[in-house]
């Protein structure tokens, strides 16, 4: 067996001492916005854990908001607007947003400006590119900059690597890869990333080929029935002191008959993650997952294998994000 792979009860482990606060990161920022001050919030230390967001030095809160549900609906600033400021003030201090949310007039990103115009160094701040080319992608970073209302942005990802084509065409010579790298030198950008649902193996690829400075992948109590993110890809990307952020981790909603919102989190949490992105319909949707981090406990290897036991049945659609789920 690989010497460095890290078997289940190990991330077991791992998850518990990040949740105590002992992986720690260094704080360095390679060719970052050297001229912007991080983010920091003065509420989130008090409102839930906090966690390393791997070696970028940032604190992150377990949970954080996501760009979807009511953040990509159209004219729906009313709703959207008022979720992320009250996210604000009760801790959130991780925004996840793309271009790819509410195209074609991309309304995540917009909404999130509104409020980032006067809240912008209260957040880290993350976004991403779906287009494989230098050219298109620093188009898409221009555009995002203009919609978010900000000069600077935490960490700009590569959207959804589901295929080795795609790892081809963004480290191709006038790839996305570029983009990415050029605009960390110039400190538009502070890190790196990569996002993925699809395959392990894809991301897996990316990171043999690139340092990156964090990852989002998707995974929840479903995991080990089809093409596990846990079983290879986090131990690597622990091994690589990445900052961690796990989505999908109730499947928008297809996993709740089986198991409850607050297993789904504890689950996902109690992994080494830094946090976990949950969009939200309403500010009482929001609320709820608030207290559901504030009040996180690890649950155990038995209670693990029993939620692998109650997710079998629904894998499929709990996974449905996956390569031939």
């Amino acid at each position: 067996p690989d010497p460095r792979r890290i078997d289940r009860r190990e991330l077991l482990r791992l998850g518990a001492a990040t949740g105590a606060g002992l992986v720690v990161g260094t704080a360095t920022f390679p060719g970052c916005a050297t001229s912007a001050t991080p983010p920091s919030s003065p509420t989130t230390t008090e409102a839930m854990p906090t966690r390393n967001l791997g070696r970028t030095g940032h604190k992150v809160a377990i949970f954080s908001l996501g760009g979807e549900s009511a953040l990509d609906k159209p004219d729906n600033h009313d709703v959207a607007i008022p979720i992320i400021e009250r996210a604000i003030d009760l801790g959130v201090n991780y925004l996840d947003t793309a271009p790819w949310y509410g195209r074609p007039e991309r309304w995540s990103q917009r909404y999130i400006g509104e409020v980032m115009k006067s809240r912008r160094d209260e957040v880290y701040l993350a976004t991403k590119t779906h287009d494989r080319t230098y050219d298109g992608s620093m188009r898409l970073l221009e555009e995002s900059l203009e919609l978010l209302q900000t000069d600077h942005i935490d960490a700009w990802q590569l959207h959804r690597l589901s295929y080795p084509k795609d790892n081809d065409e963004v480290f191709a010579k006038d790839g996305a890869m570029k983009a990415l790298i050029e605009a960390r030198e110039q400190g538009v950008v502070r890190n790196l990333g990569i996002t993925g649902h699809t395959d392990p193996d894809v991301l897996m690829e990316a990171m043999r080929r690139f340092n990156f400075d964090q990852i989002l992948m998707a995974f929840n109590a479903a995991d080990p029935h089809h093409l596990s993110f846990t079983a290879e890809l986090l131990p690597m990307a622990v091994e690589q002191e990445m900052g961690i952020i796990g989505m999908k981790v109730c499947a928008r909603g297809r996993i709740l008959d089986k198991i409850t919102m607050r297993e789904a989190m504890n689950y996902v949490l109690s992994y080494p993650v830094s946090t976990v992105v949950v969009g939200c319909e309403s500010i009482a949707q929001l609320e709820e997952n608030i207290e559901l981090g504030r009040t996180f406990t690890p649950i155990s290897e038995r209670q693990m294998a029993d939620l692998h036991e109650r997710t079998e049945s629904i894998a499929s659609r709990s996974l449905w994000f996956r390569r031939d789920a």
